[in-house]
């Protein structure tokens, strides 16, 4: 009886380790083929992201013939660099000149905005103060206000002070605030860097300014160098701001340049895609440089 008794339960326990085995091979495979799928979603989706770049720069490597008689992703047969240096010396749409004042609006813009929204996003972070967390509340909701709603009103008050057909509309205000998203973007990184830190240095007799550039900001190098490289490829790529402040050719940005080039030469498409390289070309390595930066400030801010 004693044997039939041990028999039995040792019958049911290996047929329970078959069927957990199964079961474990089978989420296995599962796994696998999920995996599989996703990297397929995935690949697909970079090769789709990646085509129209793809194409824009095969096109401006070719000829003209051989863009009417060869598919537009196929590698040119006789690759040539003569577009670029058309695009780069033609005398009625001077891009070096267009280069040129793009560079001094971002970067100008660039320094404004990550020096002052840091300086704004300070206080929101280590300080305490009434009515802190309300005003932030407000200064949020400005980014709800859409930029079409203060566009005449903007327009009006610097046409007052004589400030249109200038610089001054395209960098000025950088200088003042930064904007809700960036302030609120190094805000949330500040809050995680340790408090220790500022009452080390208090007990060193530091202030708040010293706190600031000195703990603070060295601390905050991913976070700063995020708001820098989204500030710099929107201004590198605004069209509406340059379009309607900067009437004078000589004073006109690349993507504005670009759209009166693409006027000039019309159907000349190896010319427009040579152009098109040019302008995107300086936010590739800008991207690349920072792209470590990049994801670190975005992971570590609370953005994910």
């Amino acid at each position: 009886m004693s044997a039939v008794q041990e028999t039995v339960p040792a019958k049911f326990d290996a047929e329970a380790a078959e069927r957990f085995r199964r079961a474990a091979k089978r989420a296995e495979t599962i796994d696998r083929i999920l995996k599989v799928l996703l990297w397929v979603v995935l690949f697909s989706g970079v090769i789709l992201a990646m085509l129209p770049l793809w194409i824009m720069l095969m096109m401006s490597l070719k000829t003209p013939n051989e863009i009417a008689n060869s598919a537009a992703w196929a590698w040119p047969r006789d690759l040539t660099w003569d577009n670029f240096r058309e695009v780069l010396t033609n005398p009625n749409a001077p891009f070096l000149l267009f280069f040129r004042n793009s560079v001094i609006i971002s970067t100008l813009t660039t320094a404004g905005v990550v020096l002052t929204s840091a300086m704004v996003a300070y206080p929101f972070a280590r300080l305490k103060f009434r009515g802190r967390d309300r005003l932030f509340i407000l200064l949020l909701s400005t980014m709800m206000l859409p930029g079409v709603v203060t566009m005449i009103p903007t327009y009006v008050m610097y046409a007052q002070i004589k400030w249109v057909n200038t610089f001054y509309p395209l960098i000025v205000p950088a200088w003042f605030g930064g904007g809700a998203f960036n302030i609120f973007l190094l805000r949330q990184f500040f809050m995680g860097i340790p408090r220790d830190l500022d009452e080390a240095a208090i007990l060193d007799g530091a202030n708040h300014a010293t706190i600031f550039w000195r703990v603070i900001l060295p601390n905050a190098g991913a976070a700063l160098a995020t708001v820098g490289v989204f500030c710099f490829i929107y201004n590198w790529r605004d069209f509406m701001g340059p379009l309607i402040y900067l009437n004078s050719p000589d004073m006109q940005t690349l993507e504005v340049g670009l759209r009166t080039y693409q006027s000039l030469q019309s159907e000349q498409w190896h010319l427009l895609m040579a152009g098109s390289v040019l302008v995107m070309l300086p936010l590739f390595v800008i991207f690349l440089i920072g792209q470590k930066y990049f994801v670190k400030g975005i992971v570590m801010s609370g953005i994910k």
